[in-house]
């Protein structure tokens, strides 16, 4: 079925009494975005675990590392929301990375309520260390991909963040 054709027979369908809502088999596996998106998310760690093993970090870890080598000094809540880990797990997390002395924890200056979250420069080394195999197999999920396509991909993403966050909110645009 073309693509738009889907979308006017499954996805945007009218839901009345002369309509019903459709079935996942209508919709299809390769059709339902979470499937797709949950496969994609499980290859993707699948396919770093062996790296991540040889510098000794859990995919937890290595998601803190990434997101702090952007953008040091976020509090706990804000790193599990950017790692998408459980806070619980990222406390555990930082627990290890803090004993391992790649991140170390800070009262904030403007609120001593507040602890932040660094990386350290021994943090730094062990992240730039695995760089180099996590962008090799971000330019291997992305090859035969035309700089027009991924734009539109990355733009698409961004609408259904958006949509999720919305909760189904009508929004102005």
């Amino acid at each position: 079925m073309a693509d738009s054709a889907f979308l006017r027979a499954v996805l945007h369908r009218g839901t009345d009494a002369e309509t019903s809502l459709p079935s996942l088999a209508e919709i299809g596996l390769n059709h339902f975005a979470p499937y797709l998106i949950n496969r994609i998310a499980a290859s993707w760690n699948g396919n770093l675990m062996e790296e991540l093993r040889r510098h000794d970090l859990t995919t937890p870890q290595m998601r803190a590392l990434a997101v702090l080598s952007i953008n040091s000094g976020l509090t706990i809540n804000e790193l599990s929301v950017l790692t998408v880990t459980e806070q619980s797990t990222m406390s555990r997390t930082l627990d290890n990375l803090e004993e391992r002395n790649l991140v170390r924890r800070r009262q904030r200056s403007s609120d001593m309520r507040v602890r932040e979250v660094e990386i350290t420069a021994t943090g730094r080394d062990v992240f730039s260390a695995f760089w180099p195999a996590m962008f090799e197999r971000y330019g291997n999920m992305f090859r035969d991909i035309d700089e027009e396509e991924f734009g539109r991909f990355v733009a698409t993403l961004h609408k259904v963040l958006r949509n999720i966050r919305l909760g189904g909110k009508a929004t102005a645009e």
